[in-house]
């Protein structure tokens, strides 16, 4: 029996999952806890090889541009799970439930009536400079109101322990395939532990989005048509958009795979044209179709908005779901959910700076060096400065951008994200976290118990993104 697993662990100041104190795992963790105490090195090798192995067997890979070394990978992947109780997620679950619904009615409300606006809730000039509104889908009808079907919102947990939300992101939601992918996963490599806890099931995930995208068909079309609309093979995603329509059973497809006739689209096959319904779309608005937005792009389809303004072809997500994307808009989602639901959050935001404000911008040029500033409309860790992690060159950087482009940058506080055991390096020790579920929105409100906890794998990092460095691992929800 080996204790050297845990030999270099070290508790920092930030919440740690397994941890209360050194040598002392909260009540969840301690059959994980008891398990690794009893393994030895080697035997925690031979597993992350079989880890490895199943990746590559199953093609889970995603892209990094501008390397070198190549650009296709295998998705780094932990073999420690994350153990989340039952009280927490039900937390998580109702405060995830209540954004999307709100978020959903502020989307709806942007693009009709604008009521929030004219309260002054919401100021009106972010909504309307924000670089995803699209003036296109005012007065557009949606079926059952939906714009976001399928969000990832990521999560963080606070020094408290306390989960909040660190973003929303309703475009186009990337990850859930690592998700179902990580599980199967650890099934096979640590299946006794795994049958040992109680941990809910994820598998429903494909069968559950397919029911949410037949509900946005039009109910006389009675065996609708969906398939998964890709960029294509060089598309960072791609592994994951295969994936999918694998899991359904629909088509994949490319924009130049559709064609659309009299505003109504269709799929080329081999058999002739077939009508279709609904477009999951991994197609980001400005390349969706050339005709309305960017006429460069070869990745949309001509006249698909056209078939989708009077109702003939249903998109997940809508188009101009992107203004509750904006890390601006963030700010107020609280207070959306109070004017729309007449509720507190449950789950909270993080404190955030609007640069357009003078006096937080003051604040925040002053303190660039112990701040996280962030592009509004980035993801995947771009556009952003870390500042305690910084060089005065870089903070010199963002000055200039942001007295530039002010909307563009918010900035939030420093927060040591949550740790979690990682073996790294034929050890274990403690590597930031966070956590992304998936939440699948229509008529009712489906959030698959787990999610993506994503990993700093790099030392002292605190960016989780996987062009970045980062990884993740299982997250277990316990019954």
């Amino acid at each position: 029996m080996s204790t050297d697993l845990f030999a270099d662990y070290q508790l920092g100041e930030a919440y740690d999952d397994m941890f209360v104190a050194e040598h002392a795992p909260r009540p969840h963790y301690r059959p994980l806890h008891d398990r690794l105490i009893q393994l030895k090195i080697e035997e925690m090798h031979k597993r992350q090889q079989a880890a490895d192995l199943s990746f590559l067997h199953q093609g889970v890979t995603f892209t990094v541009y501008g390397h070198d070394e190549g650009t296709e990978r295998i998705f780094p992947y932990d073999l420690l799970p994350r153990i989340i109780t039952a009280q927490e997620w039900d937390k998580i679950e109702r405060g995830l439930a209540q954004r999307i619904h709100a978020l959903n009615l502020f989307l709806a409300d942007v693009y009709h009536d604008g009521r929030i606006l004219q309260e002054g809730v919401v100021p009106a000039e972010l909504v309307f400079s924000c670089h995803h509104y699209r003036r296109e889908m005012r007065g557009v009808h949606l079926p059952h109101n939906t714009y976001t079907t399928i969000v990832g919102t990521d999560l963080i947990r606070q020094p408290d322990g306390q989960f909040a939300v660190l973003e929303d992101n309703l475009r186009v939601p990337s990850g859930v395939s690592y998700m179902l992918a990580n599980r199967k996963v650890m099934k096979r490599v640590f299946a006794g532990l795994f049958d040992k806890y109680n941990v809910r099931p994820i598998n429903q995930y494909g069968r559950e989005l397919l029911a949410k995208l037949r509900g946005l068909a039009n109910p006389q079309r009675a065996n609708p048509t969906i398939v998964l609309l890709t960029p294509g093979v060089y598309n960072s995603a791609y592994f994951e958009h295969a994936f999918l329509a694998r899991e359904m059973g629909i088509e994949l497809v490319e924009g130049r795979d559709l064609v659309v006739t009299n505003n109504v689209v269709y799929m080329r096959t081999t058999a002739g044209l077939q009508r279709v319904d609904v477009i999951y779309r991994r197609v980001d608005d400005d390349f969706l179709d050339p005709l309305t937005f960017r006429s460069d792009s070869i990745l949309g389809v001509p006249g698909l908005f056209n078939a989708y303004r009077v109702g003939n072809v249903a998109l997940a997500n809508a188009v101009g779901t992107g203004v509750a994307d904006d890390k601006a808009i963030y700010a107020y989602v609280p207070d959306i959910i109070r004017f729309y639901l007449s509720e507190e959050p449950i789950l909270p935001n993080i404190e955030t700076f609007l640069l357009g404000d003078e006096t937080q911008k003051a604040h925040v040029l002053a303190n660039l060096d112990k701040l996280v500033v962030k592009a509004v409309g980035e993801s995947g860790g771009y556009g952003m400065l870390i500042g305690p992690h910084s060089t005065a060159a870089e903070r010199e950087e963002f000055r200039r951008r942001i007295l530039a482009n002010p909307r563009n940058y918010i900035a939030q506080p420093t927060i040591s994200l949550s740790t979690a055991p990682c073996f790294v390096d034929g050890r274990l020790e403690a590597r930031h976290v966070d956590f992304r579920p998936y939440i699948l929105h229509g008529p009712t409100t489906t959030i698959v118990p787990g999610g993506l906890t994503r990993v700093a794998l790099r030392r002292g990092s605190l960016v989780v993104n996987s062009s970045q460095g980062g990884g993740s691992k299982d997250t277990w929800v316990l019954y």
